[in-house]
């Protein structure tokens, strides 16, 4: 039925918009450099007051980041939908925002740079969850099935580079938990916060 809409409504000429969230659980030690980069490009995100083409080059530097960090997975998961209207697909994104901004340490205060020695004695999370949030035109399968598991994952990611480089992304959001330095996410709290992992 839903392929049967589809094709209707591509003969009718609509646009079709398709908006998803993935989720990717990263653990280890070695996940914390990581952190560093997804808060420098948030910096630089609210630098540039949400200019597309700047985050869109920021999720870029992300998603090669989490795929050179692929021994470090998880736990995987992904949601979204598909609409002909933009003004309901703008709904779904902000809903999605809302969501992931309520996760458990999931909001980073930009505004406290931190001093050279305190980085030095910061505890380190073994447990990082990035949430990508996305909206685009077209179709691309890659990014519209179960992304729970790693091969599936990784043309999921490269897949969202090639949509900016095709300039087809009409929004982007990205959140993490914990969202700085120094926050930790335990195991408890992981299992209690982000129920839809699934393990890779």
């Amino acid at each position: 039925m839903t392929a049967w809409r589809d094709r209707f409504h591509q003969f009718t000429g609509k646009t079709r918009y398709v908006v998803c969230r993935i989720f990717i659980h990263l653990a280890g030690e070695e996940v914390a450099p990581l952190l560093g980069v997804l808060n420098r490009v948030a910096r630089e995100a609210i630098d540039a007051e949400g200019d597309l083409e700047v985050m869109g080059e920021g999720l870029v530097e992300i998603c090669q980041n989490l795929l050179q960090m692929s021994t470090f997975w998880q736990a995987a998961a992904n949601e979204g939908d598909v609409f002909w209207d933009e003004g309901e697909a703008g709904d779904y994104v902000n809903e999605l925002f809302t969501d992931s901004a309520q996760r458990y340490l999931s909001q980073p205060d930009l505004t406290q740079p931190l001093a050279e020695d305190e980085l030095l004695s910061l505890p380190v999370t073994r447990n990082l969850v990035v949430m990508i949030a996305i909206a685009y035109e077209g179709e691309v399968p890659d990014l519209e099935t179960d992304l729970a598991n790693a091969e599936a994952l990784e043309y999921g990611l490269k897949a969202l580079i090639n949509l900016h480089y095709q300039n087809k992304l009409r929004a982007i959001q990205v959140h993490f938990s914990p969202a700085q330095l120094g926050d930790e996410l335990t195991d408890d709290q992981l299992l209690a916060n982000f129920p839809e992992l699934i393990p890779l």
